[in-house]
């Protein structure tokens, strides 16, 4: 069975505060707040402690006298997408989110609250505060609000943990009619974040939410794991580097420096197909790479630069000669 309860009675977070003694006062009071007479709520071993990334920046200051775009730069890596005033961010930490997570909500107006410099390390700390004054070994998860592609909605998700198994792996198991699963591995730290979200709501200040029931994913005392940050795709990992726009864009512009988002070389035969597809020609496959007649070389170049490929100097290409394409790297 899960259990999950969000207490009631936190104070308005400042620079400085202790958020384990502040989440066990409020789980102290829990009865009071509407629970089950039992005198408060005691944190156990192989409970799961959610907190908020507002309330842990906030005790870390990492409140700003800003607006969002003043401190966008600072939180951006680079631009993924943008339409109108949204934009779409890998930010500092490798999150893909809109404003780099940056929120002027449940903060004083005129202030904005910046994600917390290392949620991974915010999730070890508050998992040593509590083990020390209770004596629970207890996995700690840092959360944010984001949407998701192709979806309408935010969910709440891991930024940060600590003592947890964040991506459970059923890879080389049998489902119960005998299909082997190969690929799924449930993002349990996630889901672990939005079902505390349930219960904390969104302007309820219940920033604290402790989850009961799944002690299998909390690691010994002393091992904290990797992190969630372990749940973020590397650069050119992810389908969807860049916007619809903005891909087609980087591709025109051919700048190197916005290779990473498409991935590594694409195979010959991937390339070649895209090829037959935009100029209808076909390209003849060797050893080396590929060889093309005929094509316009700017085209070829754009198409060359979006599948990790490039395209070799050759003879004068106002004759449209035969181009060959290697790929950057093997």
């Amino acid at each position: 069975m899960l259990q999950v309860i969000a207490p009631d009675g936190v104070p308005e977070i400042r620079k400085g505060d202790d958020l384990a003694a502040l989440l066990l006062t409020a789980l102290a009071g829990f009865d009071a707040a509407g629970g089950d007479d039992s005198g408060g709520w005691t944190l156990a071993d192989g409970d799961v402690v959610v907190v908020t990334s507002k309330v842990v920046s906030k005790a870390e200051g990492q409140v700003r006298e800003s607006t969002r775009d003043d401190e966008l730069p600072g939180e951006t890596r680079r631009i993924v997408a943008r339409r109108g005033r949204t934009t779409i961010v890998r930010s500092r930490l490798g999150l893909t989110m809109a404003a780099a997570g940056i929120d002027a909500s449940n903060v004083e107006s005129g202030y904005v609250v910046l994600l917390p410099v290392d949620p991974d390390a915010s999730a070890r700390a508050l998992r040593a505060a509590l083990l020390e004054r209770t004596g629970a070994n207890v996995g700690v998860v840092v959360t944010d609000t984001a949407g998701r592609a192709w979806r309408d909605g935010q969910t709440d998700l891991a930024i940060g943990a600590a003592g947890l198994v964040v991506l459970e792996s059923f890879a080389g198991r049998e489902d119960p009619h005998g299909n082997p699963l190969v690929v799924t591995a449930p993002a349990v730290a996630d889901e672990l974040a939005s079902t505390a979200e349930l219960a904390q709501g969104k302007l309820a200040a219940r920033p604290f939410a402790v989850v009961r029931g799944r002690a299998d994913l909390v690691l010994p005392a002393g091992e904290d794991g990797a992190g969630a940050v372990t749940l973020i795709r590397p650069e050119g990992s992810d389908f969807f580097g860049y916007g619809a726009r903005e891909a087609v864009v980087r591709a025109l512009k051919g700048d190197p420096g916005d290779r990473a988002p498409f991935g590594a070389p694409a195979p010959a035969d991937d390339l070649a197909a895209a090829i037959r597809e935009v100029t209808g020609l076909e390209s003849a496959i060797e050893e080396t790479g590929l060889t093309v007649r005929g094509a316009d070389p700017t085209v070829l170049a754009v198409l060359a630069f979006a599948h990790g490929w490039q395209v070799l100097p050759g003879p004068d290409t106002a004759e449209r000669a035969a181009a060959v394409l290697l790929p950057l790297s093997p």
